[in-house]
């Protein structure tokens, strides 16, 4: 038995995590949820975004399902997000992007996954204002050791799974220093997995090439800013993000998390779509080993998926979210 902390969220978030919870129960998944929450619902009944009773059940635990949440708008609130990646050191974020049958998309044929420096960066917060001449600096901190860590873990995962090619998304020939660091990173990760072909593409050029021919790609790493943009270009190849899955990953904890919002402007009408927080719970289930529950329930997604009548409204159904879990639910197994 797998012991989670499960996060439902703001805003639709615990519409579709009882979704996720739901289908676990049915496909009798060996975990025990562990629930605790963070976001503008816990700010507003505790005056914390982020509670230490949330912060010592990640570090007892080490493995999450998280739902979206919300960051209360106003000065001095700190992105949830990014606190907690940078806290415990999650530093890839995991994104696989692939079509799938039932889901209408521009595209055929995609089967990818996107690596993503998840603490450096722009978004490390290193910013000066200096008011007197008007003008911000925003520091992209890039380090030899990050670099390595998310350039070894996208080969490795390349090699583990069975994939051929990763593709460097980089700025080297304008941002020198910075993006020389994570190529050459790349290319010392290559000569450790010589049976995986290595690539790069000014990131420029790579958007251009995933918008006119995505099925080249296998596995994507970047840094932390090009990667939040490609990974969501990439989810709109497939679907959109509501039919995606993320995870961000350290070497000493795990959670996965639905990358979209928390869609309060729709919240409690029965609305949302589970599938990327669904997806999201399949890779964790990966993580943990228990391959064969999530291949269950992916097949059981899938069919589900092919019917329009039980899917979501954003999916050209009618079906509510509910009503939609209940569908994959009476799938399993077939």
């Amino acid at each position: 038995m797998h012991l989670i902390t499960l996060i439902p969220g703001d805003g639709i978030g615990p519409e579709i995590t009882k979704a996720v919870t739901d289908i676990f129960t049915a496909a009798q998944v060996p975990v025990q949820w562990e629930e605790q929450n963070a976001g503008q619902t816990t700010f507003d009944q505790s005056g914390e975004l982020i509670p230490q009773a949330l912060l010592t059940s990640l570090e007892k635990n080490r493995v999450a399902l998280k739902g979206p949440i919300t960051t209360p708008v106003g000065k001095g609130f700190r992105s949830i997000n990014v606190t907690l990646r940078q806290k415990y050191d999650l530093y890839q974020n995991v994104r696989p992007s692939k079509t799938t049958e039932g889901i209408e998309t521009r595209y055929d044929g995609i089967d990818l996954v996107l690596f993503r420096e998840n603490t450096e960066g722009l978004y490390s917060g290193l910013e000066v204002w200096d008011e007197r001449l008007g003008i911000a600096d925003s520091i992209a901190r890039i380090t030899v050791a990050g670099s390595r860590k998310i350039c070894r873990a996208a080969f490795a995962y390349a090699a583990k799974h069975g994939r051929k090619k990763v593709t460097l998304a980089h700025k080297a020939n304008i941002i020198k220093m910075a993006g020389t660091i994570m190529l050459n990173a790349c290319k010392e990760a290559a000569t450790e997995f010589p049976q995986i072909v290595f690539e790069d593409k000014i990131i420029d050029n790579m958007c251009m090439q995933l918008v006119n021919k995505p099925e080249q790609f296998d596995v994507i790493v970047t840094t932390n800013l090009f990667g939040d943009l490609l990974s969501d270009l990439c989810a709109g190849l497939v679907g959109g993000l509501g039919v995606v899955a993320g995870a961000n990953i350290g070497d000493n904890m795990a959670i996965f998390e639905a990358v979209h919002g928390s869609a309060p402007d729709i919240a409690g009408q029965g609305k949302a779509n589970p599938t990327a927080l669904l997806r999201s719970a399949l890779m964790m289930l990966h993580h943990l080993g228990e391959h064969q529950y999530a291949d269950t329930i992916e097949k059981a997604l899938e069919t589900t998926l092919k019917d329009k009548e039980k899917c979501t409204g954003d999916l050209g159904g009618k079906a509510s979210t509910s009503e939609f879990a209940q569908a994959i639910i009476s799938n399993l197994g077939k």
